[in-house]
């Protein structure tokens, strides 16, 4: 089996919209607001399942418990969760304004450090993201435009079109806008500080918490006005992102086109679909998208139509 797929999970966000079923023809769950698809997890409070095959309805964990050597590899310890969480953003309006914990202090929070990445696979005319401070901003003048509820005016926003790739590290401040589709890797954390919401209510008609002093905490007030890197269309391979946790590079490969992507014994890889469809031994990965490569097994994709796909690797350290 050289490639598993998971079940996306659907996640009800406030700002979440519908467009996950428009663009991939997903089955979301009537009536509600879908900003995020967990397409990979390994958490104790949410597991993926793996949708077909002789793995059919395994969980995530039961595969790493059962199966580490060929999975992840033999200096994975089986009890050790999978160190990256994939996501499908739906932004139907902006998100809140955030930062995610630095390892140094993450702990001491009661939280754990995340670095992610964007990538932009659609992105309405108008739409922006915010990541970082605007050059000069400091902690003082922050705070103070925080009790203003004028924080917009001191952070960095800056267009966001399709292609486009933003790392953002932990402690960097950052918020996504409406109109954007994103797919986003990360860390394997759930920890999340809100600093601001907009003023705006949850589903439930009161405001969401906010986490102003863990923020405060864990802003990088040294990180200015950031810029997303601009993908080549027109290029067949690119890394567009590369950190300590892991390398995300982007593939386009022309309809009948084969291209090894993974060795037995190298490396662990995740292969995220943008748009059309990658046939290999036993599989089949259309639009939306992810499979895991596990560690004992080749890869070899073949485009049935034009395909621009990424393949997050670099992550089993």
């Amino acid at each position: 089996m050289s490639v598993v797929k998971f079940t996306p999970i659907c996640v009800v966000r406030v700002w979440g919209g519908r467009s996950l079923a428009k663009v991939f023809g997903r089955d979301l769950p009537e009536g509600k607001r879908i900003g995020e698809t967990w397409e990979i997890v390994d958490r104790p409070e949410s597991q993926s399942i793996v949708a077909e095959g002789p793995l059919k309805d395994r969980t995530l964990r039961e595969l790493i418990e059962g199966n580490s050597d060929w999975l992840l590899g033999p200096s994975w310890p089986s009890a050790k969760p999978f160190p990256i969480l994939v996501k499908w953003l739906d932004c139907a309006e902006r998100l809140s304004l955030q930062v995610h914990p630095p390892s140094a202090i993450a702990h001491e929070l009661g939280g754990e450090p995340k670095t992610e990445n964007w990538y932009v696979a659609k992105a309405a005319s108008g739409a922006g993201l915010i990541a970082g401070l605007k050059s000069g901003v400091s902690k003082e003048s922050f705070e103070g435009a925080l009790n203003k509820g004028c924080l917009a005016d001191l952070c960095h926003r800056f267009p966001s079109f399709a292609g486009d790739s933003l790392l953002v590290e932990s402690g960097r401040i950052h918020a996504i806008d409406e109109g954007n589709l994103i797919l986003e890797v990360q860390q394997n954390s759930d920890t999340t500080y809100r600093v601001y919401d907009w003023e705006r209510v949850g589903l439930d008609g009161e405001p969401r918490e906010l986490h102003v002093e863990e923020s405060m905490r864990c802003i990088n007030f040294a990180d200015f006005e950031p810029e997303p890197f601009h993908s080549d269309p027109e290029a067949a391979e690119q890394i567009i992102a590369a950190c300590d946790h892991f390398r995300i590079c982007k593939f386009e490969l022309a309809d009948g086109q084969k291209k090894k992507l993974s060795s037995a014994g190298g490396d662990v890889a995740l292969v995220h679909i943008l748009s059309g469809s990658l046939y290999g031994e036993g599989c089949f990965l259309k639009a939306g998208d992810t499979g895991l490569v596990p560690f004992a097994e080749d890869f070899f994709g073949q485009a049935s139509e034009k395909t621009t796909f990424l393949v997050t690797d670099r992550f089993i350290r």
